[in-house]
């Protein structure tokens, strides 16, 4: 994630790769937040803070929803509640592409909290951006279903052990048609068959299970429900999506 606007007062240590999901949850949730610094990159307002409960503490980025700035086509005051129904989502495909993100009050009012992650600084991130690797492939899939409009290249966190996080998912969800990716290496491949097993579960998932349920609570009954129908499209082409003809297909800018 994007360096910190002066260097923070509170550097305490983030645990992704010792700390299990439902521990970073609680840790989030539960936890005392203390701001640190702000990342000056950000379009919204975005907060580098401290989170502490009892003996554990973690870094995290908090954006609260007094501080997004209105966008023309999603409604204001829900890109917070789409970054969460973007982990939830993540957490049902089983690939943990999304770090552990929570809606909760924070010193600013409600918001976003998720789990700083400190990336892996030797590898070349646009040669990982135009890879095949297949960890970068899992989240092509992702970002279809989540229908997301900003997959910048600066969003994409690889770790040491290989696995890769993303983030800003500010801007998913839409009903209408707005994937916009610098990932468009698969484009029209087949997809491969743990994506298809994954998507199979996640249809049943948003039709009657849990998943469908947290996202109602999240998202507008469209919004699922377009969901759903992304899932099935992609069933039933079988492929990787192509590019629409009528909304931009690389986010700018592209980092």
């Amino acid at each position: 994630m994007t360096a910190p606007e002066s260097e923070p007062a509170i550097k305490p240590p983030t645990p992704p790769t010792t700390m299990r999901d439902d521990e970073a949850l609680a840790l989030l949730r539960d936890g005392t937040l203390e701001v640190a610094g702000r990342l000056v990159e950000a379009t919204n307002m975005t907060l580098y803070c401290s989170v502490t409960l009892g003996d554990r503490k973690a870094a995290c980025v908090y954006k609260p929803v007094r501080g997004e700035r209105p966008l023309w086509d999603f409604p204001d005051g829900t890109l917070a509640a789409r970054e969460v129904a973007a982990f939830e989502v993540s957490q049902a495909t089983g690939w943990r592409i999304v770090p552990p993100t929570v809606y909760r009050e924070g010193p600013f009012g409600p918001g976003m909290v998720q789990l700083w992650i400190d990336t892996e600084r030797e590898i070349d991130l646009m040669r990982l951006v135009k890879s095949r690797n297949p960890v970068v492939r899992r989240m092509t899939v992702f970002d279809a279903v989540v229908n997301n409009a900003d997959r910048k290249g600066g969003h994409l966190l690889p770790l040491p052990t290989g696995h890769v996080y993303g983030v800003d998912h500010g801007v998913c969800f839409s009903v209408e048609d707005k994937l916009r990716t610098v990932l468009w290496q698969w484009r029209g491949k087949p997809l491969a068959r743990e994506a298809v097993a994954v998507l199979l579960k996640l249809e049943s998932d948003l039709e009657s299970g849990s998943l469908g349920r947290r996202l109602r609570e999240l998202l507008t009954l469209a919004e699922v429900e377009a969901t759903w129908r992304r899932v099935r499209r992609l069933l039933d082409t079988g492929v990787h999506p192509y590019p629409s003809e009528g909304w931009p297909a690389v986010p700018w800018p592209p980092v």
